[in-house]
């Protein structure tokens, strides 16, 4: 397993660059669970407010 990622890296150089750049803006659901108490009232804010808009623009 390790000879193949070896290989992939050797034809293309990008790859572990393209994976980072990936995962920083997809980011981790997770992390917003694993927070304080304040990290999860703001979460909790953000999607009600989203919800809100969005049935106010569906009219």
């Amino acid at each position: 397993m390790q000879k193949d990622k070896k290989e992939k890296r050797g034809k293309n150089p990008l790859i572990d660059f393209a994976d980072s750049v990936n995962r920083s803006m997809v980011g981790d659901p997770g992390a917003l669970v694993n927070g304080g108490c304040f990290t999860k009232i703001i979460t909790l804010a953000i999607i009600v407010i989203g919800i809100f808009i969005l049935s106010r623009c569906s009219y």
